[in-house]
């Protein structure tokens, strides 16, 4: 990972997309920053379209994508992207997969979960899982106190061991049954919303993550970025990003738009 104030600058003016992680890539500690806030309405005011890529749940994503200076963003994992026209005065609300398949999903993970909270002492589903549609998440960090890497490993074998997918972020476990990711729906999003091929484009997109489950996106874009405290996951990541700020989480991600649109 090199570090991002040597960014090549003739590479600054090709950008046309920033496309970041939320948790501990946006926030710090928990909470969204000024900087961080501050830093993607400059991106959109200087034309630069800004899109959070996240594993947070439907609910939050309906609110980020109405108030926050965003132009569309996905969540759960892949699950769904969700766009608000501010024209329309509707949300555009896309889903990998059908309501029946999402309701059967979920029966699906209603089982997995008692497995999970049986087989790990001391994890816990989620605070924001009431407001999910697609997938189930595990906390081992946010609002519990935080486990031992093994302990993370075992709640991911639960999972796998049931046929679902399951990535681990900086503070869950989720799980989800499906072929999508991060990186499917973006691809999805791009096409339907933007009218672009992602694949044609990566080199104008800047995704800027923290932890494995943003792994498919750092192997994807020449241009990725890791805020500082990627560091702790290098060894769990197949992919590392290309780039690397100083700071941790949000300000981290501030650091990198204010170098991006110096010219």
């Amino acid at each position: 990972m090199k570090p991002i104030e040597d960014f090549p600058k003739k590479e600054k003016s090709r950008i046309r997309f920033v496309l970041t992680d939320i948790d501990d890539t946006l926030t710090v500690k928990g909470r969204l920053p000024a900087a961080a806030f501050g830093a993607m309405e400059a991106l959109q005011n200087r034309g630069i379209r800004v899109v959070p890529v996240t594993g947070r749940p439907a609910g939050w994503c309906d609110h980020i994508a109405r108030m926050w200076p965003v132009d569309a963003l996905v969540g759960e994992n892949g699950a769904f992207y969700f766009r608000y026209d501010d024209r329309g005065k509707k949300m555009i609300r896309r889903y990998w997969k059908s309501e029946t398949e999402r309701s059967a999903d979920r029966n699906r993970l209603d089982a997995i979960r008692k497995r999970v909270l049986d087989a790990v002492p001391g994890c816990s589903v989620a605070a924001d899982q009431a407001y999910r549609e697609a997938d189930l998440a595990i906390d081992f960090c946010e609002d519990v106190p935080p486990l031992p890497p093994a302990s993370i490993k075992a709640i991911q074998a639960v999972f796998e061991a049931a046929g679902a997918t399951a990535k681990i972020s900086s503070i869950h476990v989720n799980g989800w049954f499906g072929d999508y990711d991060k990186l499917s729906m973006t691809r999805l999003l791009f096409k339907e919303v933007f009218d672009l091929e992602l694949d044609a484009i990566r080199g104008q997109v800047i995704f800027c993550g923290d932890s494995p489950n943003d792994a498919p996106m750092f192997g994807f874009f020449p241009n990725a970025v890791g805020v500082a405290n990627v560091r702790a996951f290098a060894d769990d990541l197949k992919t590392l990003p290309a780039w690397v700020t100083r700071a941790e989480g949000g300000y981290g991600f501030a650091e990198m738009v204010n170098l991006l649109l110096e010219r």
